[in-house]
């Protein structure tokens, strides 16, 4: 959808297991005609790995919400108090001990820290790093470049911040226009009858909204605003 007018400018529905019918997967394919860069604004679902390449490497601005990581203690250290650094292959510690990074063996693009037990020892950071009674291993999966920096981005960058909180509300809101009236629930059974009816739903709404912002049709031709004369 576009949230500066509301309108609901392209949707699909699909089933809602399987790898294939992931929202960012989807999302991706909504985008695909787009011919410009645009602002892409979206919540965590849609800030995956793949997604924020391909839009990346589309030209895309991001503004999608990245989930916030999980430290392996609660309230404890997460891979953002490290310096990861995957061009020289180091990962530093908040205590400023370093381990090289190296390939996970079985492990598909994945690389490996592994801070020893010796290294550890006596840091009163331990406890708040990491549950293990050996060695601390820190593992980096593809394109953590690009969800650090999205992480980093959310948290601290004001323009961002201001962007997100600016653009979500009318998208919110016209979430509510598509499942108002008991719309949340699917009308019929298999998804290409919903996705047929989803498609028309979206339809009257972004009419009606067109509507509402005044469409006039003068001489032939439709334009946005009051109607004169």
């Amino acid at each position: 959808m576009e949230p500066e007018t509301g309108l609901i400018t392209a949707v699909e529905l699909t089933p809602g297991a399987g790898p294939a019918n992931h929202e960012a997967v989807i999302g991706l394919g909504l985008l695909a005609d787009e011919d410009r860069p645009l602002d892409v604004l979206g919540d965590t679902a849609y800030c995956t790995k793949l997604a924020r390449a391909a839009l990346t490497a589309a030209g895309h601005r991001l503004f999608l919400k990245p989930a916030p990581l999980r430290p392996v203690v609660p309230g404890g250290l997460t891979l953002d108090d490290f310096a990861i650094d995957t061009a020289g292959n180091t990962v530093v510690c908040p205590r400023g001990r370093t381990a090289e990074l190296r390939p996970s063996s079985g492990m598909h693009q994945q690389r490996k820290a592994v801070f020893a037990a010796e290294q550890c020892a006596g840091c009163e950071l331990r406890k708040r790093c990491t549950k293990a009674k050996a060695d601390r291993i820190v593992t980096i999966r593809p394109h953590h470049g690009l969800m650090a920096e999205a992480r980093r981005q959310a948290a601290t960058d004001p323009g961002w911040q201001d962007t997100y909180r600016r653009w979500r509300p009318p998208v919110e809101r016209a979430v509510a226009w598509l499942v108002h009236r008991g719309n949340r629930r699917l009308r019929y059974r298999g998804s290409i009858a919903n996705n047929t009816w989803l498609h028309n739903r979206a339809a009257a709404l972004s009419l009606r909204r067109l509507i509402n912002l005044g469409l006039i049709r003068t001489n032939h031709t439709w334009h946005l605003g009051m109607a004169t004369g």
